[in-house]
């Protein structure tokens, strides 16, 4: 199982960015995708979630009503669409497979495959 995320940056407050997480492996579209994040000296934090269809998605709290996940099977990739950025959202991002495919799980233990992360910097 392969995951690269990317897209992340520099934006300012309020400003959006939208990371991808790029799949190589051919069981990807049975796989629900989560997006965690991990700001320095935090522990790693569950950002959102979409099931293996991209029916269903889950979000944390914190980001609820300004995140979006989704993602299109055909390109084995999934998305998060990031408005409203706030300087606490700055962490480093990463996506991971939970082979389970519901996409509610939450906990970073249920993700068995992990990607590389992709550093999002908001300034105030």
């Amino acid at each position: 199982v392969q995951l690269q995320a990317f897209g992340g940056g520099l934006v300012q407050a309020g400003g959006s960015l939208r990371l991808s997480c790029a799949a190589s492996y051919r069981t990807f579209s049975t796989d629900a995708i989560g997006w965690f994040r991990q700001a320095p000296g935090k522990e790693r934090e569950y950002v959102a979630s979409i099931s293996q269809s991209g029916d269903s998605t889950y979000y944390a709290e914190s980001v609820k009503g300004r995140f979006a996940i989704s993602r299109d099977n055909a390109k084995n990739t999934v998305y998060l669409q990031m408005n409203s950025l706030k300087p606490e959202d700055t962490a480093v991002y990463y996506c991971a497979a939970d082979p389970a495919g519901w996409g509610f799980r939450t906990s970073k233990e249920a993700y068995g495959a992990w990607g590389q992360g992709t550093l999002v910097t908001v300034s105030s």
